[in-house]
């Protein structure tokens, strides 16, 4: 890939509101592919493509932790970390502010283990069986 590539790849991942939303919730540290879920009230597969398109934009790193996903933001390259940090301070809290509140609540229900109801066909969130917001088919 070349540096103009790299360059184009950057600023198209950071053209999306949605991934804008998802960086901004990221500032304050790793979150769960089920925690980015619940925030934007959004179903995983198109959580999980924005957050593929980041990754490979090299704005954010991910860990696995068994067959769930971390990710945070990716600090390791001096001129995305600028650019990731310049975006985030010019980012109005009122745009997330909903996503905060619902990954505030999904955050208190997941410590306190509350509220858990598990069904079979349902998958459920990386530590305490939350279920997580699925492609509804038929």
């Amino acid at each position: 890939m070349t540096k103009r590539d790299d360059l184009l790849n950057v600023f198209k991942a950071l053209s999306d509101e949605t991934r804008i939303r998802i960086l901004k919730l990221l500032e304050d540290g790793e979150l769960c592919v089920c925690d980015v879920v619940a925030a934007l009230d959004m179903v995983q597969p198109k959580i999980s493509f924005h957050l593929s398109v980041m990754k490979e934009a090299g704005l954010i790193k991910d860990r696995k932790q068994g067959k769930w996903i971390h990710y945070s933001l990716d600090e390791s390259d001096i001129f995305r970390r600028f650019l990731i940090l310049s975006i985030i301070e010019r980012i109005s809290e009122n745009l997330i502010q909903k996503d905060k509140k619902r990954l505030g609540e999904f955050l208190k229900n997941k410590k306190s283990k509350t509220n858990i109801t598990t069904h079979k066909k349902e998958k459920v969130c990386c530590e305490n069986g939350l279920p997580v917001k699925e492609v509804q088919h038929g």
